[in-house]
């Protein structure tokens, strides 16, 4: 009989493809399922069926509620980020004006002591406060600028005196931006889309597969799985091969028959949330090691899927 030596082997200086299975060593792979995707006609704020649904130029569907309270809690923050700034540009002035005050009244007292004197103030003797003078052998001078360094200086040791980093606003900038694609957005920039719903079907059955749009053109049910384009102009979504076979070619919608132009044709976005990978990224990775001295893998989530 074989011995199974391999397979239970444990006192080489590498692990063997068993062990390394064993404990998940390695790189795993795992392909993302239908609950990992995000459905084409899902917010991508609330990640629920859309409700009024709206579109940026770059494709992404969000419900007119979701959108505007994103919108409109930005627009909050830029004003409370410009007041902040405001106020620190008007504190740096204030220091500033502060300082050359200071400065220019320094050099007209020093300039009013020495001509009213007949020697310069250094030389002036006798006044035993004077802190230009000298004391001793050991003693030093110590300049105005040395005198206010030692005034405010900081001591780590006492807790009223210790010193803190002041902390420095940027100016901040009046776009908001798409809370999925981080591009500038507008109001005006949105658009409304309008699905064309399936014909001829009872309510139980689209609410069974969930299939419930279709193209107006060639009545194909919409999934994830077609690539979608929506009609900037008018807000029709069709599939891509009709759109680019007859309303690229016809420059007309071919549900209203708006007039529309190429740059009109928006392609939407479909698939993956922000914990999955979508259209060609369908497959998860896990990279695990195996951790010192407890015998154990030890995974670490790849930021990339």
């Amino acid at each position: 009989m074989p011995q199974r030596h391999s397979k239970n082997n444990n006192d080489l200086a590498f692990f063997t493809y068993d062990e390394r299975k064993k404990l998940g060593y390695g790189t795993q792979k795992e392909r993302l399922g239908k609950d990992s995707i995000k459905p084409f006609d899902s917010c991508c704020t609330c990640l629920q069926p859309v409700v009024d649904p709206l579109s940026c130029g770059k494709g992404h569907l969000f419900c007119k509620e979701c959108v505007f309270e994103c919108l409109l809690a930005q627009k909050k923050d830029i004003k409370r980020k410009l007041a902040t700034f405001t106020q620190q540009q008007k504190s740096d002035k204030e220091d500033e004006l502060e300082k050359i005050t200071v400065e220019k009244q320094r050099e007209l007292d020093a300039f009013v002591r020495q001509n009213n004197s007949a020697v310069s103030h250094q030389q002036i003797t006798g006044h035993p406060g004077d802190r230009h003078e000298f004391h001793g052998a050991n003693s030093v001078r110590v300049t105005s600028y040395e005198e206010e360094a030692l005034r405010t200086m900081k001591a780590f040791w006492l807790p009223s005196a210790t010193p803190g980093a002041v902390e420095r606003v940027s100016a901040p900038s009046s776009d908001t931006i798409c809370p999925e694609g981080n591009e500038k957005l507008k109001l005006k920039d949105l658009f409304p889309v309008v699905f064309t719903e399936v014909r001829n079907r009872e309510k139980k059955e689209v609410d069974l597969d969930g299939f419930r749009y279709m193209c107006p053109s060639c009545s194909v049910t919409l999934t994830n799985t077609l690539t979608l384009v929506a009609v900037s102009s008018c807000g029709h979504v069709f599939c891509k091969r009709c759109a680019d076979k007859f309303i690229a070619t016809d420059k007309v919608c071919l549900d209203c028959n708006k007039p529309c132009r190429a740059k009109n044709l928006i392609t939407l976005e479909k698939g993956g949330t922000g914990f999955s990978g979508h259209d060609e990224n369908l497959e998860a990775k896990a990279f695990k090691h195996v951790g010192s001295g407890t015998g154990m893998g030890l995974s670490r989530p790849t930021t990339k899927l």
